[in-house]
């Protein structure tokens, strides 16, 4: 949190818990922080289109430093061991790991931050810690993951990561994070968090999914029916984030894949990773950024602000099916506005009624341009299959 000195003085805004009932949820939806984070996901799909886990691709100093920290979390992990005990699930020694971390984060943070962008570390911190599960319940899920998409987005609107760090920050550094949030998930039996079961598309993770469709859209080395065959596991699992969360499932699950991962099995039926892509990004802005219940524990600060978008602001939409040079983060962030943003007169919530668990946003079938799509209701189902029709390199004529 942020002293009280900076913010009696206006240099820093709380970081605070700001969706407080389900007339904020508007207000979200119609924040900076809502678009720059929907920018961020759709310029890193159109920016890694085509590229492979495994190859090779610039490595900025900072992010180098940033991969170093999760070694250093590593080892926590190694020093508090899991703990003999009859449960199931949430094995007590993670507490342990999550106290220890949170101690020693400030340090390993304040370590690779250059000295100018230290005034953005409290903020930094909070994404961060919070990304690794909650101590008290010992459970994971995608509202942990999206605290650390938070994080992500920050770095880049502080500048602290470059244009050219976008695809290694997709590839490399949230692909680090996804590997030892797995390994939390094993050592201490961590509880799936919201999790809808079989019609959930994953118990812990989300957009790995969405970023995996997005490799594997230009170039892919097989067909959207054949994900789920062991052979194409096998071969690709290092090669893609899609099929490294396939493999992740088959090995934590038993049974017919299409019984324990509905969701995933009716990706099948798609065509293209392309139209996958798109309708993966309909469904999470449906079941995770729509949803109450994930969206009061989300932090908001100065880089992630909760300040409206002026009027008619568009989001930005991947354009997916041709390779193109990284999307600058003044086009798929927005320019960085680190001052006191201009109060924005925003239309008055609608009722709390039209703002229940049924919520549907982020209709990209539009007349807007090719670059942003118009955030609005929509009445389309939650499934996969049902998002994706009419979805692809094109956006759809109502």
């Amino acid at each position: 949190m942020a002293s009280a000195v900076n913010q009696a003085a206006g240099k820093l805004p709380a970081i605070a818990k700001r969706v407080q009932n389900l007339g904020d949820m508007a207000i979200w939806q119609r924040s900076r922080a809502f678009h720059d984070l929907i920018g961020y996901i759709n310029g890193t799909s159109s920016a890694i289109q085509g590229i492979k886990t495994t190859d090779e691709m610039f490595e900025s100093e900072v992010l180098k430093k940033l991969l170093r920290l999760f070694d250093a979390l590593e080892k926590l992990v190694e020093q508090h061991p899991p703990l003999e005990q009859p449960q199931r699930f949430g094995n007590k020694a993670y507490r342990d790991w999550a106290q220890e971390m949170r101690e020693q984060l400030p340090e390993l943070l304040g370590q690779l931050l250059p000295d100018a962008k230290k005034r953005y570390q409290v903020e930094l911190e909070q994404y961060l810690i919070e990304s690794f599960g909650n101590a008290t319940r010992i459970d994971y899920g995608t509202g942990h993951e999206l605290s650390f998409l938070f994080f992500l987005c920050s770095l880049f609107k502080a500048e602290i990561l470059q244009e050219q760090d976008i695809v290694s920050a997709a590839l490399r550094l949230f692909n680090r994070y996804l590997e030892f949030a797995r390994q939390l998930q094993r050592t201490y039996n961590m509880e799936p968090a919201g999790s809808q079961g079989v019609w959930s598309l994953d118990d812990f993770q989300f957009v790995p999914f969405i970023w995996g469709s997005a490799q594997l859209a230009v170039k892919s080395p097989f067909d959207p029916s054949k994900f789920v065959d062991e052979q194409i596991i096998t071969d690709y699992r290092d090669q893609f984030m899609f099929i490294s969360c396939i493999d992740y499932i088959c090995k934590v699950k038993t049974g017919h894949f299409g019984e324990h991962s509905n969701q995933l099995w009716s990706i099948t039926d798609v065509p293209s990773w392309a139209k996958i892509n798109a309708g993966l990004v309909k469904m999470y802005q449906k079941e995770i950024l729509s949803k109450f219940p994930v969206i009061q524990h989300v932090y908001f600060g100065e880089l992630m602000a909760f300040e409206p978008v002026s009027p008619g602001t568009t989001l930005s939409n991947a354009r997916l099916g041709h390779v193109a040079p990284p999307p600058s983060k003044r086009i798929c962030i927005g320019t960085t506005n680190l001052v006191p943003p201009v109060p924005v007169a925003a239309a008055p919530p609608p009722p709390a009624e039209s703002l229940s668990s049924d919520l549907n946003v982020g209709d990209s079938s539009s007349e807007s341009s090719d670059n942003s799509v118009v955030l609005r209701p929509t009445t389309s189902s939650a499934s996969l299959v049902t998002a994706a029709e009419g979805s692809g390199d094109k956006p759809s004529k109502e």
